[in-house]
Order: structure tokens, then C-alpha cells, then sequence
């Protein structure tokens, strides 16, 4: 029978690995031990009060008591809802107060630290409440009980398949982030599209390097490999120095990872011998076709990209594995999704022309939480939602991005996908990283601003990238300012978005006020 919730999602009296955490010596659990650690977890966390639909925040790194708590919480019919522990007090405080958590897990030693994430919930009168792994099993230590004093001891639960087990917020380009929920059905459609889409089985090991507070690590890094009864290697953060070695140490054969973790390990030390990589996933952010094909050629193995978002419950469309087609550029087909090509009244577009990319499917979210607007404007009648990615398909169905609607240039009506722009500019030699947005402009409404990152031991100014790119876009698509500098902005999960280059830029560029 098929599993119908996280609960009976993967194998629980199987003795094969399932999670390894690279360590001195390294943490080694099976599908039992696992499955006996969570169902401990679970224990606690009705002794704690923690009961159907209580938002548990997990402030936690990616370690053992972060993959325990977040599948306790889920089997205990509770809300999962992971945070970046490096946020500041006053972004604990939006996502705590946002979802008004029962609980905030954190690391052993927060709580006489009084670190952000405890002051937050304290704020909040969330519990507050110590995870660590002993040695023998995950303890919960409550320090405060919060809003669930006296509410404690209450029943073991068992999760239905639409009771929401996570919810993440989109960082969107602007605006309040929105809360997007994620039933057990959600997730496990897109457990079993990534399981179908790779072919993965229990000879398969992954190498997680995106953090789980994020979706691309939490689906596709985590659950898919561990619902294929494969196993996950798992080390605190990604770490380019010991990524080959713990692959090759606790033999990963595929990783998943955003374009920057590609391009990081593309400048680091190729290992020798090379190991057997049965394929390379890049998702959440473009993959300019230059680092596809100088990671097909590094590492010798197939490289896919995919699409996904958090609405989405992850992954929309791959590139599939050999010897099926995979286009550089394009993020592949979809994958259990229904993708179309719609206009602003839903009208599907001509075969290779572009509007708006939207998706239907089981994964998809039914609509962002206590958002009523957002909701009405994200999807259409029939229920595909809009993705607010701006692409089309070519012949065969594989589907090209051209840009975000919200961040497509519009110079005096000419749209300009910075996409695009940023494939090109990468192509320049002496260039590490480049990346196009808008700038206001008096005469076109929008004109082109690039920031780059120039590699190291090469030279290049404004004038010299501009005659360059003379040669390969036409006369309207050259950028008006080009901006250089050390470091490009990123998210926490490494993602570029558009908005804050563009701020950050700006902000340089801005004259210091006389003293």
C-alpha cells in the first residue's frame, strides 16, 4: 500500500543505513534506530503539550536532532516549521509571532546563552526548549513552558494526510514573506516525483550540502533519498574542503546544490581518483549553461537541472537522467506536475512563446496561510497556480525561464531577461560571477545594471566588459552601469535574488555624507 503520511513514508525495522553524520567517529543510523529515536521524540513532545497543529519552530543546524524533531513533530501531527538559526531576534520574532508557535527547539547551551532564537520565543510565549542527541537518543529539555504550561501529557497522535506537517516562508522579491503549508500529501507526491525523476533506490547515497531549513535540502536532499530507502549523508554545513572527502569516505554517488556550491567546488581541488557520481542536481537558482558543461566535463557525470519552488512542495520540472535529452538552459520537463504556459486570464500561449510558467498537481499548495489576497492573485480558476516565472517550452516540452515577471527589465518597453544577460556575461573569461537587474532611468523607465565578480588574478573594467559584450547582445541589452565587487550578496541558502544585489550596489555607489 502506499504511504499516505511522513509516518509510513519509509521503512521502519529495515537494518540498512539510513543516516550518517560525518563526525569523529561518525554517527551511523539505521532505518530501525532512526525510526525508534523519532518515535521516542514523539513521546516528548506530548509530554510537552505538543498536540494536532501546534507550530514547532526548529532553530536548529543540520544535525541528528534536526532530522529527529522535524519527523517527530510531523508524526505527532504538529507543524514542522524550520528556521535558519542564524537569523537575528527580530527574525525569530516575525516567524515565531507568524505562526504563533507552541515551541522553539534550540541547540544544547542556547538557552544560558540567551541567544536570539530564545529571546524570541520568550517574546512570543512559545516554550522554549533545549534538542540534543546524548549518545543513545534525541533528549527534549523544556527550560520554559510558555504558552503550553499545564497542557501537557497529552495522547500520542498519528498524522492524517491533509493535516499541514511544514510550513516555509517564501523570500519572494518583496513584501512580507508568506507562509506556504505543506499537508503530508504535499510532500509526499514530491518524494515520489524526485524518487521517479532519478530513479532512486536503496543502492543510492546522497551527499546533503543544502541547509534543511530549506526546502531543496529538506525534499530532495533528505526525505526523497530516505522514502527510496537509500541513505543521506549529513554534516553540519557545507564545507568544500571536506566535501570529497566525506563523499568518498561514506560512499555518496549524487548531491544536489544550488549553481554557487557548483561553482565553489568547480574551484577547489578536484579529487583524485575521480568517484563514481551517478549524477550531479542543480535547482533554486539558474545554472548558466557554461557551469553545466564544466561540471559534466570535471566530474564526469550527468548534470540535471530542475525547477521547484516552496509552493510547490519543491520540484516541478528536471532534465532527466541519461539516456533521456538534457538541454543547458532549460530546467527539463515536468515531473508529475502539470506545466503550462498561461497568459494574464489563463489562456495557454502558442507552442515557444512566452508568458507566465503555472503549475497544477498534488504537490502544489492549496494557498499561503491567513493570505487571502495573495492567494487570489497566485492562481487561476482552474487551478493552476502562477508561478510569477516568466518562460516558455520548446518543441519537445523542456521548459526555458527567461526571467521573473517582477524582475524582467522593461527599457522603454523592450523586455530584457536578466537571465539571460547573466548566461552571457559569465561566458567572459575573467569574470566569476555576474548578475543583471534593473535600475531606474529617466529617459527608458528601466535601463540594465550588472554587478560582477571578477576572478582572481584577472582584470577587467566597465569599459573593457561593455565592448565585449557588443559582440553578443544586441545594442538595447548593454547594461548603462556595471558595478564590481568582492562579494556577491546572497540568502542563507546561497540563492541570488535580484533585489538585494541591486540595493547593495546602489548603497555602494552612494556618496558618504560630509563630516
Amino acid at each position: 500500500m502506499a504511504p499516505t503520511t511522513l509516518e509510513n513514508a519509509f521503512s521502519k525495522d529495515s537494518p540498512s543505513t539510513a543516516v550518517i553524520v560525518p563526525s569523529k567517529p561518525a554517527l551511523a543510523v539505521s532505518y530501525q534506530q532512526l525510526s525508534a529515536d523519532v518515535n521516542a521524540f514523539r513521546q516528548q513532545l506530548a509530554r510537552a503539550g505538543v498536540s494536532v497543529q501546534s507550530a514547532v519552530s526548529i532553530a536548529l543546524p543540520n544535525t541528528y536532532e534536526f532530522i529527529v524533531s522535524f519527523i517527530a513533530a510531523s508524526w505527532q501531527r504538529a507543524i514542522a516549521a524550520p528556521l535558519n538559526p542564524a537569523y537575528k531576534q527580530s527574525e525569530f520574532e516575525f516567524y515565531i509571532d507568524d505562526l504563533s508557535s507552541a515551541i522553539a527547539l534550540v541547540p544544547k547551551g542556547a538557552f544560558a546563552k540567551d541567544t536570539a532564537a530564545v529571546r524570541a520565543a520568550r517574546k512570543y510565549n512559545a516554550a522554549i526548549a533545549e534538542c540534543y542527541y546524548n549518545g543513545k537518543e534525541v533528549m527534549l529539555d523544556v527550560k520554559e513552558s510558555g504558552k503550553l504550561d499545564g497542557k501537557g501529557n497529552v495522547p500520542v497522535e498519528s498524522a492524517q494526510p491533509d493535516d499541514i506537517a511544514l510550513v516555509l516562508h517564501t523570500s519572494g522579491t518583496t513584501g512580507r514573506p508568506k507562509a506556504v503549508p505543506l499537508t503530508h500529501r504535499n510532500l509526499l507526491r514530491t518524494m515520489k516525483n524526485i524518487q521517479a525523476t532519478y530513479q532512486l533506490n536503496e543502492k543510492d547515497r546522497t551527499m546533503l550540502v543544502m541547509p534543511l531549513f530549506h526546502v531543496h535540502g529538506l525534499l530532495a536532499g533528505f526525505l526523497a533519498p530516505l522514502a527510496s530507502r537509500g541513505s543521506v549523508v549529513v554534516p553540519l554545513k557545507f564545507s568544500a574542503s571536506d566535501f570529497w572527502k566525506d563523499f568518498i569516505e561514506h560512499r555518496a554517488n549524487w548531491y544536489t546544490a544550488v549553481p554557487t556550491i557548483h561553482q565553489i567546488l568547480l574551484k577547489n581541488p578536484v579529487p583524485q581518483p575521480m568517484p563514481n557520481i551517478r549524477f550531479i542536481r542543480s535547482c533554486s537558482s539558474p545554472l548558466s549553461p557554461k557551469v553545466f558543461h564544466d561540471l559534466e566535463k570535471t566530474f564526469n557525470a550527468p548534470v540535471l537541472e530542475a525547477y521547484a519552488m516552496t509552493e510547490a512542495a519543491h520540484q516541478m520540472t528536471s532534465n532527466p537522467l541519461p539516456p533521456g535529452k538534457r538541454i543547458p538552459g532549460s530546467v527539463g520537463i515536468g515531473q508529475g506536475v502539470e506545466i503550462k504556459i498561461l497568459d494574464d486570464n489563463g489562456i495557454e500561449a502558442p507552442q515557444g512563446k512566452e508568458a507566465e510558467i503555472c503549475i497544477r498537481g498534488e504537490n502544489v499548495t492549496k494557498g499561503y496561510l491567513n493570505n487571502p489576497s495573495a492567494n487570489a492573485s497566485s492562481f487561476h480558476k482552474d487551478g493552476f497556480f502562477r508561478t510569477g516565472d516568466q518562460g516558455k517550452k520548446d518543441p519537445d516540452g523542456y521548459v526555458i525561464i527567461t526571467g521573473r515577471i517582477k524582475e524582467l527589465i522593461n527599457k522603454g518597453g523592450e523586455k530584457i531577461s536578466p537571465i539571460e544577460l547573466d548566461n552571457v556575461i559569465a561566458q567572459n573569461p575573467a569574470v566569476s560571477e555576474a548578475v543583471s537587474f534593473a535600475l531606474e532611468d529617466e529617459i527608458y523607465g528601466q535601463d540594465v545594471g550588472v554587478a560582477v565578480v571578477v576572478k582572481d588574478g584577472q582584470s577587467l573594467n566597465a569599459e573593457a566588459l561593455k565592448t565585449w559584450m557588443a559582440d553578443r547582445v544586441a545594442k538595447f541589452k548593454l547594461p548603462k552601469k556595471i558595478f564590481f565587487t568582492n562579494i556577491m550578496p546572497k540568502t542563507a541558502t546561497g540563492k541570488i535574488q535580484r533585489r538585494l544585489v541591486a540595493e547593495a550596489m546602489l548603497k555602494k555607489e552612494q556618496p558618504k555624507p560630509k563630516l
